[in-house]
């Protein structure tokens, strides 16, 4: 969604739809010659007095800016072994060049930062099976490229600027996971460089085959998150099953056009028993047509509560308009949202867009920001409403950016076992999303605000959302390093447990055979352990 937009009430039609060697064991498909490309220019490196330097100093969270000893280039996957064997004794970092929430790429004391933002190549590897990916591509480019070479697309996120690298490695999910799953469900192999216990580098592709010998590798990147095991450098795409041999049916086919409904409310009419109901309302449509396979599982939606200051709060569907009945679809979900809110609304519209119609993406531009996390089993309680109507409502603070979106999740996500990736959330039914925007007022008032919604939201738990079978943890590819501090995280359960739940241990063994000397590391990052 594009949230400014959106919540400021101004250009509503723009609301978007929300090498080395391999390893022993590695399968000679996995072998595949990459597409060609133009001759490599990296690596290109870049220190402290280059002119270029300072562009590589600011993440997309613009609050932190670091200082790296040097950034690296890299702009091929055979490059990342030679820079890594060189690395010894260095602390480094790797950025893909999307969206970065939390000071992993910008904390002080890293040595070297290497960058894989020109290493996005997109192509159908036929030896593999599978769509080829390079790890500094973008989500943008990779739905492009997908659709206008094969018609077919990824169940990922809804911004394009967002590096793949991190977001598939995350678990990866969008408005078209109800219907297909999240993206890690699509990842059929992952290519690392990682380094062994005498800082050698090697690179491993692990694929979901049941006799793979590096299978857990690549389990681990189904949802473990980014900057804990090697340098991913590339990803093979293939839904489950046989590889097909036409590559327009490896992946889920891409919508002709997605047609979406917006309903608005006024905060100025807005009563603490409407928007109670409103909220409940919403949660209760998603627990009764969440179940895998349903119909209304191809209806995604959200509720969208701007600050009190953005003036307005809402409802956004939609649907792929070749889907059977989707206006029908559409207007029974509205219908049972709207139920007894006993407003008038502001605005309502209803539009179909073709697919790469820029619209139906968002485009969120870096900036100072922060941003926190609740998975759902279950609707918010009445308690919790209370707050979010404390806060939301709030007329101490004026930031029309701010916003709590929340997301329907269940559907095909919730199919696979909780083991069976590493994203243990597979029983969640509401993703929330508490965000103060990009802002331009001090970090002190914003940082309180959100920071103190949220320990309210969830005081009964800790301050957190502790997996209870009402709250259901948090999804790593939104991180928050307050949940591993003591002061906003009273709760006694970790940040681990509250991220990775039961498969954290496994993913402790994964690190300790791939990064033994925890190399690989930031404030969030996957521990050794004993």
């Amino acid at each position: 969604m594009d949230r400014r937009k959106l919540l400021a009430g101004a250009a509503l039609s723009g609301v978007a739809l929300g090498s080395s060697g391999l390893a022993t064991g590695t399968s000679a498909a996995s072998a595949a010659v990459p597409a060609p490309s133009d001759p490599p220019f990296g690596p290109a490196t870049i220190a402290p007095g280059d002119p270029r330097y300072d562009s590589f100093r600011t993440a997309f969270n613009t609050r932190f800016v670091g200082s790296p000893g040097k950034v690296v280039v890299i702009d091929d996957p055979a490059q990342v072994a030679t820079v890594l064997a060189g690395a010894a004794g260095r602390t480094f970092a790797v950025r893909g060049g999307g969206h970065c929430l939390e000071n992993f790429t910008a904390a002080p004391g890293i040595d070297l930062l290497l960058d894989l933002s020109e290493m996005n190549d997109i192509s159908y590897d036929a030896a593999m099976g599978a769509f080829a990916v390079e790890a500094g591509a973008t989500l943008g480019e990779v739905y492009a490229t997908l659709f206008k070479g094969w018609g077919v697309t990824l169940p990922g996120g809804s911004c394009p600027e967002v590096g793949v690298g991190g977001h598939l490695a995350g678990g990866g999910w969008g408005f078209l996971s109800r219907r297909y799953g999240l993206a890690c469900d699509h990842l059929y192999a992952v290519e690392v460089t990682v380094l062994d216990a005498n800082g050698r580098p090697r690179t491993v592709v692990a694929t979901r085959e049941p006799d793979d010998p590096n299978r857990d590798l690549w389990w681990a990147h189904t949802g473990g998150g980014g900057g804990n095991f090697g340098v991913v450098t590339r990803y093979w795409l293939r839904s489950a099953g046989p590889a097909a041999k036409d590559p327009r049916a490896l992946l889920p086919k891409a919508p002709r056009a997605m047609r979406r409904r917006i309903r608005m409310w006024s905060w100025d009419t807005m009563t603490p028993a409407a928007f109670t109901r409103l909220l409940h309302n919403h949660a209760d449509w998603f627990t009764r047509n969440s179940a895998p396979g349903s119909p209304a599982a191809t209806v995604w939606g959200a509720l969208f509560v701007g600050h009190r200051s953005s003036g307005t709060l809402g409802i956004v569907a939609g649907v792929d308009d070749d889907v059977p009945g989707a206006t029908q679809l559409l207007d029974a979900h509205l219908s049972a949202v709207s139920a007894g809110v006993g407003l008038t609304p502001v605005l309502e519209t209803t539009e179909q867009l073709p697919w790469l119609d820029p619209a139906n993406w968002v485009v969120e531009p870096a900036g100072r920001q922060k941003v926190k996390n609740a998975d759902l089993a279950k609707g918010f309680t009445d308690a919790q409403i209370a707050a979010l109507w404390k806060h939301l409502g709030s007329t101490d603070y004026d930031n029309p950016q701010a916003l709590l979106s929340l997301t329907g999740c269940g559907g095909e996500i919730n199919r696979p076992a909780p083991g069976s990736t590493a994203t243990a959330g597979r029983d969640v039914l509401l993703r929330a999303y508490f965000t103060t925007g990009n802002y331009t007022t001090p970090d002190d008032g914003n940082l309180k605000w959100i920071r103190t919604m949220y320990r309210d939201v969830f005081a009964a738990t800790g301050g957190v959302p502790v997996p209870n079978g009402q709250t259901a943890g948090t999804y790593i590819n939104y991180p928050d390093v307050d949940l591993a501090d003591p002061a906003w995280n009273t709760s006694g359960v970790p940040w681990s447990t509250l991220y990775y739940r039961d498969n954290y241990a496994r993913l402790q063994r994964v690190k300790r055979q791939y990064d033994p000397r925890n190399l690989f590391h930031h404030a969030l990052s996957i521990e050794a352990g004993a």
